[in-house]
This record gives C-alpha cells, structure tokens and sequence, in this order.
C-alpha cells in the first residue's frame, strides 16, 4: 500500500519540475512580452520584475557605497577602489540574487518564479553597485571622487523616480528616504575611510 502510494507521487513530483520549467520560460515571455508593449503596470509586473529590480538597484546602490568610498578616502588609489567596488557589487549581487531566489518559490505569493525573481536582484543589484565603480577607473582621485559622487546622485534620485513611478510613493517622501539612507551610508565610509 505504502509501495503504491509512492510510486503514485512520484508522476505528480514529475509534473511539477516540468511546469515548474515551462512556468519560468513562461514567465520570461511574459515579462519581454510586456516591456514590448509597454505594458509596465500590471499588477504581476510590479510583484515580478519591478519589486526585486528595485530591491536589487537600492542594495547594490547603497550597500557598496561604504567599501568603496572608504577605500578611496583610506588609500587615495582609485584604481584600488575600483576593484573593490567590482568585488562588492559582484559579491552583492550574487548574494542578493540567492537570498532572492530561495527566500520564497513563488507559490504562496504569487510572485513568481523564484530564479527569475532572483537573477532580475542580482542583476540589478550588480548594476547598483558597478555604476558608481566606474569613475574610478579615472586615475585623478579627486576627479573620480567628483564623478562617483555625481553618479550616486543620479541613481538615488532614479530610485526615488521608480518608487514614485510604480509604487506611488510621494516624490519628496522618496527622495527624502532614498538620499536619506544615501546619506548614512556616505557618512560611515567617511568613518572608515579617514580611521
């Protein structure tokens, strides 16, 4: 009885990783799909694409800030920050991706798949992180500083553009949360940076 009861699971446990794969190629027609057609709004789209891009743009946005203008401010090398950067946002992403990925599979939610979901993070947040690296790459440290900085800013003020945009969050309320924690994170790599 056991025996059969087994063996009588085992199709549905089939079934279930074959739609689980055809669900995330599904899902990524879905999702090219929609941006296609500008089609940006959905209530899937904003669970889906938006909400883990964003999560990934904002922590790798401001989570590598500190090791990277620390390192700037503690060895005045830019090409040293540079890599150090790269190692934090390579290292963000990945992490922001697994955490992404296995914190919740999507069926509970409803917000889809779990691999999707977490390569849009971990893209999005190596993205965060690599954009204001770049200006180190500048072999003037004081230039790449003033680049880095002008970056920053832009990305801030686009987070604050997309919460405003997809989740209707108050400009002013945005900009205001988003510089906000910009701001701390700024504050503690000047703390490290001038030990």
């Amino acid at each position: 009885m056991v025996q059969e009861k087994q063996n009588a699971e085992r199709p549905e446990v089939q079934i279930e990783q074959q739609t689980e794969k055809v669900t995330v190629r599904q899902e990524i027609a879905a999702i090219v799909s929609a941006l296609r057609n500008n089609d940006d709004t959905s209530h899937d789209f904003l669970l889906r694409v938006v909400q883990p891009g964003l999560a990934g743009l904002m922590d790798g946005s401001v989570s590598t800030l500190a090791p990277i203008f620390a390192t700037a401010f503690a060895t005045h090398n830019p090409f040293t920050a540079f890599l150090v950067g790269m190692a934090s946002a390579t290292g963000a992403g990945i992490s922001m991706a697994f955490s992404e990925g296995l914190s919740d599979d999507g069926t509970l939610t409803g917000r889809g798949s779990p691999v999707v979901r977490g390569s849009i993070t971990g893209i999005m947040t190596f993205f965060g992180g690599a954009l204001h690296t770049l200006p180190f790459l500048v072999s003037n440290i004081q230039l790449a500083l003033t680049l880095a900085y002008v970056v920053v800013a832009v990305e801030l003020v686009l987070i604050a553009a997309i919460r405003h945009r997809y989740f209707r969050t108050q400009w002013l309320k945005s900009i205001i949360q988003v510089v906000g924690s910009g701001v701390l994170v700024f504050i503690a790599a000047m703390i490290f940076g001038n030990a």
